[in-house]
């Protein structure tokens, strides 16, 4: 029996190429493997990327966490050390509670603060002897990390922390490789990514992309409830999986079918808040921590705004706020104009990609780890490895650059002056964002294009109410239908 998936080796010029040096494309009566599917082989490469992730942090374990000139020049720095002394997880206070000021406040979403509490919890369950909880609650943060066993418990944090969030990235390969039914071979591009090695462990974000990708595939199961609950829990982790509601909702409203839309709108604002409202009534200084210190910072690390910053023009946190959430309503509206005119009904990761994109570029900080925000939605938006790696190649580039710049490598800053070799390589992650956005918008505005329907015709097969009445076809008369772009 032919397997009806899509093979790469078929489709991906880049895939076809490269199969040479190990026999060609596959052939027209080839046979699907016993054991070796395609969701197989991904959930297989994805644990590969992510134990070599850890191996990359080797550095930073052997060296205990504790010298700028490792974690920087070996590229290995990772938050969640850092944050068990300093946010009081060792001292064994739950987040969004009155630490009575001994602690700052998590600046977190909720559950990535109770999901850091609960590796913390694993951390002191495995320590030996057990930590003494009221010598713990009378430290303060200066003075925690020198109470017996504290040091050597924060490098395990990590250790634990990495452990807990490797069945989250298996997870979100695999909902990944279940959007498209007949495509799970695109979610190759998030589990080889080196994106996914270099940066999935600098922070909590997994937990943020599991429910991102977990809700595109409930999505495209026809239910629209269980893909609300997972973008609020989502949003209840980092802010972004929110605006997947946008991509809802532009799809929704072209198809008239806005009840789906209302659901999920519905479903995940019962989430959040069901998520949210005992930190909320706990402690609701804590709990707004979040919210209050994004608001209140300033120009930070890897955004356009601290290249304007540096070259010597002073801008406040007030005018980053206004001219970037002015720039992030523009794109949400020329993401609806595109969305209600295009000749086909966008895809939803495509329209994911081009709002999210839209947010992180006028975005006070740009962190190392946010290229995993965009990587899962590239993967299903663009999947063509050619277009993909050069966009990758544009992050992993100021993935280097980031570390170079911290560590003091590309200027001294003795010699007074601006590193503008970091400058540089935002505006070269920066370029390759935008390259991508482009190719993406070009899909949909000629869909012949688009590798999922190449033909310009086939609707989205990851969206369940596609309807091929529903869409005028006489703007495809323009272009050929059977381009592989």
């Amino acid at each position: 029996m032919v397997s009806d998936v899509v093979p790469p080796t078929r489709t991906d010029p880049l895939v076809a190429e490269a199969s040479e040096a190990v026999g060609g494309p596959v052939g027209d009566h080839h046979a699907p493997h016993p054991f070796w599917r395609p969701v197989r082989v991904v959930l297989a490469v994805v644990a590969i990327t992510f134990a070599l992730g850890m191996v990359q942090k080797t550095p930073c374990v052997q060296d205990h966490w504790s010298g700028d000139k490792s974690r920087y020049a070996h590229m290995c720095y990772s938050d969640v050390p850092y944050l068990y002394t300093g946010r009081g997880f060792a001292a064994g206070y739950l987040p969004y509670t009155d630490n009575g000021g001994r602690y700052p406040a998590l600046e977190y979403p909720v559950l990535t603060g109770y999901f850091a509490y609960g590796a913390a919890l694993v951390t002191q369950a495995l320590s030996a002897p057990p930590p003494d909880p009221a010598a713990r609650s009378r430290a303060s943060s200066s003075d925690v990390f020198g109470l017996p066993g504290v040091a050597q418990e924060s490098w395990r944090y990590f250790d634990v922390t990495a452990v807990l969030l490797a069945p989250f990235a298996l997870l979100a390969a695999w909902f990944l490789s279940g959007v498209h039914r007949r495509r799970p071979w695109d979610a190759m591009l998030f589990a080889a990514s080196p994106a996914l090695l270099l940066a999935g462990l600098i922070n909590w974000d997994l937990l943020a992309v599991t429910a991102v990708t977990g809700a595109l595939w409930a999505w495209s199961r026809g239910r629209p409830v269980l893909a609300g609950v997972l973008v609020g829990l989502g949003t209840a982790t980092k802010l972004y999986p929110l605006f997947l509601l946008g991509a809802f909702f532009v799809v929704c409203l072209r198809r008239r079918r806005m009840g789906d839309f209302w659901r999920a709108a519905g479903a995940g604002a019962a989430a959040w808040l069901a998520v949210d409202l005992p930190a909320m009534l706990s402690a609701f200084s804590q709990w707004k921590s979040f919210w209050s210190f994004n608001d209140q910072r300033g120009a930070d690390l890897g955004s356009l705004w601290i290249v304007w910053s540096q070259a010597g023009h002073t801008v406040t946190p007030g005018q980053i706020n206004l001219v970037s959430w002015l720039f992030f309503a523009a794109v949400c509206i020329g993401v609806l104009v595109l969305g209600l005119t295009a000749p086909r009904v966008p895809r939803v990761p495509q329209l994911a990609f081009l709002v999210v994109c839209g947010f992180l570029l006028v975005n006070k900080v740009y962190s190392p780890q946010y290229v995993l925000w965009l990587l899962p939605l590239a993967a299903l938006a663009r999947p063509r490895w050619r277009d993909i790696l050069i966009w990758t190649a544009g992050e992993v580039f100021y993935f280097a650059a980031v570390w170079l710049y911290l560590g003091g490598y590309t200027a001294s800053a003795s010699s007074g002056q601006p590193d503008r070799f970091y400058w540089f390589a935002i505006i070269v992650r920066v370029a390759a964002e935008l390259y991508l956005a482009a190719v993406i918008v070009r899909d949909i505005l000629r869909p012949w294009h688009d590798p999922v329907r190449s033909d310009g015709l086939t609707d989205d097969p990851a969206d369940p109410s596609a309807d091929e009445d529903a869409t005028p076809q006489h703007a495809l008369l323009a272009g050929p239908r059977h381009a592989t772009g």
